[in-house]
């Protein structure tokens, strides 16, 4: 999973470095504007790249850069251990004089320290283990050249990376865009859980086995629910209906009329079912206890920390004192920021002294970097 993230001359994120080794599971916090959905927003841009978004405006905008400094080129950089090899990735971005649109500035793909290609400005080299060390071809400058380059095998490292990209689950769910109904399938789903319909239709068609463990878990945080069904309503249409049993008697819902924190159990259920069936995934979720009753977030975090445990990993933000005490410090990573015009610090809580209790000491903002 991801290793390493990189960072710099990206909105209040410079030389900004987060270190996700050894870590199933860690937590962001810190107050707001300190750049924690900013961090989301860069692992969408390398999951829209996994998707097949290539070209640069559709990824950054000039307003992306730090303070306006244009001058200096946007840089990410992103490592992930994947089937016990080291996939490093880097993408720039910059800005020339009367440009209006930013361009590629340099690419690179390496696997276990070994280029797979390389790129500078327009020229991209692919190399190759054969005869041919290796081959070269020119993209556009506003192109991004990963979507671009074809895969020659299933096992071919550029298309395990594009996949694990693409299958990265970013999460920042708007209840009420999620209606349940869907009009085809995919295991890709949205920020804002729009199409969580299709997430439904794809996971079950293609893997069965995971309306078990969708199931097991929603018992546990809705006891009365009986099962939950994906209607046809039309030649290509389904929709999401949700059926409820107490008492000898019975009730259905259409997916759409749940409750904000109870479509959020189904985004949960939905993660588990996700990492278990065709993962490992990477997860980043924006405040996942947004939705929730104070009694029910402690079971919720621990239940994907928990699922995370051995296979993938999972990157949350919260501002909720019962989500924060149930990471430690040595995977609690604090955001600081001193104004809008200095750039973003982070460290570990288990590297940062301070004294009394954490949730306290947030509260009375008596922790510095």
């Amino acid at each position: 999973m991801i290793q390493r993230l990189y960072i710099h001359n990206f909105r209040c994120l410079e030389n900004f470095e987060l270190s996700l080794k050894d870590m199933s599971s860690a937590l962001l916090i810190g107050k707001n504007g300190v750049g924690k959905s900013t961090i989301s927003d860069v692992l969408q841009i390398f999951q829209s790249i996994g998707r097949g978004t290539n070209r640069v405006r559709d990824l950054v905008k000039p307003k992306d850069f730090a303070r306006g400094r244009s001058d200096v080129p946007i840089r990410l950089e992103i490592e992930v251990l994947l089937h016990e090899k080291l996939y490093q990735y880097i993408l720039a971005f910059e800005l020339p004089e009367n440009f209006k649109e930013l361009r590629v500035f340099e690419e690179q793909l390496l696997v276990t320290g070994q280029p797979i290609y390389s790129r500078t400005q327009a020229q991209v080299t692919l190399h190759t283990s054969g005869q041919n060390s290796e081959a070269q071809f020119l993209v556009d400058w506003h192109l991004v050249a990963l979507p671009i380059i074809q895969e020659q095998s299933e096992t071919d490292p550029l298309r395990i990376f594009k996949t694990w990209l693409a299958r990265m689950i970013i999460l920042a769910p708007i209840p009420s865009l999620m209606t349940g109904d869907s009009d085809g399938e995919t295991l890709e789903p949205n920020r804002d859980g729009s199409n969580f319909g299709e997430w439904f239709s794809g996971l079950l068609s293609r893997y069965p086995a995971a309306y078990t463990q969708v199931d097991k878990y929603l018992r546990e945080v809705i006891p009365d629910i009986q099962d939950f069904l994906n209607e046809q309503i039309g030649k290509d249409s389904k929709s999401m209906i949700v059926r409820f049993e107490a008492n000898n008697a019975n009730l259905s819902i259409d997916f759409q009329d749940l409750s904000d924190g109870e479509k959020c159990f189904f985004i949960c259920a939905f993660v588990l079912a996700a990492n278990k069936f065709y993962g490992p995934l990477f997860c980043f979720w924006d405040e996942p206890d947004n939705y929730l009753s104070l009694s029910e977030v402690g079971h919720f975090i621990i239940s994907l920390r928990r699922s995370f445990n051995n296979n993938g990993q999972i990157l949350v933000t919260s501002h909720n004192v019962e989500a924060i005490r149930k990471f430690s410090d040595e995977n609690t990573f604090l955001l600081d920021r001193k104004s809008h015009l200095e750039p973003t610090l982070i460290r570990l809580l288990s590297d940062i002294t301070f004294t009394g209790d954490l949730i306290n000491t947030l509260i009375s903002g008596d922790i510095e970097i």
